[in-house]
């Protein structure tokens, strides 16, 4: 299905999975061999540790770097197609383009806050949402979540997700005392945006019979539109999504 196909990078060295690198490029390595199409066989490196990566004797095929350094490091010897960095406070997206001065085929996302999405994304760039964290605090609301995937529908910006989409559908987690949101609820809500619809109830929703009925009744047309919007989202679990929509049974 078109609408869940390429949808999860590879986030396994982030928390809470926060695996060691060879077990997390061995995890990665069997998900490439099994080639579920769920996933984009894309795995996301801290640049902080982009040498430890080259010492290991399996390379991924595609890899995104995160950059958690003050610098981008070197990667052309690396199969990095995404590179992804927070907007520092004093500059705005269109500054922090020309600044990195990607090469060609590297494909730039800026993270900024769900509820501020910049105004100033030029062509060729493209945003980061994160939907939560290790606090409570992280986890941005309904109403956040909506607003940037609106923005970006609006300004046709694609996006992608990162954090906290553990599971497909919405959920209270007892641990930090929040709603957990849902991958599901997320591919679902940018489909209500691009058909003009308001998709904060979709984000909220917790009915797992409604969110599979939304997403059996998707036409293509429509999960190619929003599936330009939302390219991608980072999970540090590869298996249990892929469980879930089986599951659910939407694969």
């Amino acid at each position: 299905m078109i609408l869940f196909t390429a949808l999860i990078d590879d986030a396994g060295l982030f928390p809470p999975t926060s695996l060691h690198m060879s077990d997390a490029l061995e995890r990665h390595r069997r998900d490439q061999e099994r080639g579920d199409e769920v996933l984009t066989h894309r795995f996301l490196c801290p640049a902080s540790r982009i040498d430890r990566l080259r010492a290991e004797s399996f390379l991924p095929l595609r890899i995104g770097l995160i950059v958690d350094t003050p610098d981008v490091p070197p990667f052309d010897d690396l199969p990095v197609d995404f590179v992804e960095i927070r907007l520092p406070p004093d500059e705005t997206v269109e500054q922090l383009v020309r600044r990195l001065d990607l090469p060609p085929g590297v494909r730039l996302f800026v993270e900024v806050p769900p509820g501020k999405p910049a105004v100033d994304v030029p062509e060729g760039a493209a945003l980061k949402l994160r939907c939560g964290g290790t606090a409570a605090e992280d986890f941005p609301p309904a109403e956040q979540l909506a607003a940037f995937i609106r923005f970006c529908a609006d300004h046709d910006v694609p996006f992608k997700a990162t954090a906290g989409l553990h599971h497909a559908v919405r959920h209270f987690d007892p641990t930090l005392g929040v709603d957990r949101h849902g991958f599901l609820n997320l591919v679902l809500a940018v489909c209500e945006t691009v058909e003009d619809r308001d998709p904060v109830p979709v984000l909220r929703t917790t009915d797992v019979g409604h969110l599979v009925r939304l997403a059996r009744a998707v036409t293509e047309e429509t999960a190619k539109r929003a599936r330009r919007l939302l390219v991608s989202y980072g999970s540090c679990n590869t298996g249990t999504p892929i469980e879930d929509l089986r599951t659910l049974g939407v694969l």
